[in-house]
């Protein structure tokens, strides 16, 4: 039974809400079992002599990479499920789990407790140590030049932050337990919900139903059904465009985009007094419209003013 380093420990995004929805959802402390394979990820280098060929690199044999991906758990309702209170483990009850699902390796466990630290216990630490020991759930890593066999190793702990809070509401971290120094080495746990990585978490499926229809009648709006006008409001809105557009060639006539290029040159001052002349009727026109917004104000106010005056005299203030 070897003692290698894992490289990273993996789990599909729909494991690891499912996961957290069974410990937010439980009333009190779970623990479970996890279960998967360990992949041996084989690490190769081009040759200098030949770019076309690859070598495997001669380090790979020494330190495997390794590469642990969850697939699914067993998780109950309560702690000390397959254990007891000073850590031993109960043999019967975990011979009998693992029997159940023999297509996958026991990896490690899970521990979820609410609001502490983020960090393994002594009782936590010894039933990793009791779990890792046991040569009959040693399991065989795939992919492996030398028959590397690993035993569960894997701790995942989650806890929820000692405040309450809106958006962050739960905290995880992965360990690997190496039983040669028993010690817990931080992992990086890579959620894995997209990219070519992803396919083998999840398998072919179906749509279990179709697109509905979608309707593609024109409508019309009331004020346009009362005037008898079955335009669409698409076409009032080009009618707005183009109303607008025409409006700006009246301003801007005569100045077409041949005339305007004869303004950079040597006969730009011939046309510098026909194009101020232009911006002069611009600004002309935009005095008179700002003229006409002041009255429009005033005579608002001054309806205002009389509405008040009204209201006052039904009121009787007056």
């Amino acid at each position: 039974m070897d003692d290698l380093p894992l490289q990273k420990i993996q789990i599909s995004g729909p494991t690891l809400a499912s996961l957290l929805q069974r410990f937010s959802s439980s009333p009190g402390d779970v623990d479970g079992l996890l279960f998967g394979r360990v992949t041996h990820i084989a690490a190769t280098t081009f040759a200098d002599d030949d770019p076309t060929t690859t070598v495997a690199a001669s380090s790979s044999f020494d330190s495997p990479t390794l590469i642990a991906t969850i697939t699914s758990f067993i998780c109950s309702n309560s702690n000390s499920t397959f254990y007891d209170s000073a850590g031993r483990l109960n043999l019967l009850s975990l011979r009998r789990i693992c029997s159940d699902n023999q297509t996958l390796s026991l990896l490690g466990w899970f521990s979820g407790r609410r609001k502490t630290p983020l960090r393994p216990s002594m009782r936590e630490s010894a039933v990793t140590s009791s779990l890792s020991s046991k040569i009959q759930f040693a399991f065989q890593v795939e992919n492996s030049p030398k028959s590397y066999t690993l035993s569960p190793c894997v701790f995942l702990l989650l806890t929820t932050p000692f405040h309450d809070q809106l958006i962050h509401t739960h905290e995880y971290r992965a360990y690997q337990f190496r039983l040669s120094t028993e010690f817990f080495e931080p992992k990086t746990l890579d959620v894995v919900n997209i990219g070519p990585a992803f396919r083998g978490h999840y398998g072919a499926f179906c749509p279990n139903s179709q697109f509905p229809m979608l309707p593609c009648e024109l409508r019309v709006s009331s004020s346009m059904a009362e005037d008898g006008n079955c335009e669409s409001e698409s076409l009032k809105s080009m009618k707005r465009v183009s109303e607008d557009q025409r409006v700006l060639d009246m301003y801007a006539e005569d100045f077409d985009v041949g005339r305007l290029n004869r303004l950079i040159g040597s006969d730009a001052a011939n046309y510098t007094g026909e194009l101020e002349d232009m911006y002069k009727k611009m600004l002309a026109k935009l005095e008179g419209l700002a003229r006409l917004v002041e009255k429009s104000s005033a005579r608002v106010l001054e309806q205002e003013n009389h509405n008040m005056k009204l209201r006052c005299r039904v009121a009787g203030l007056e």
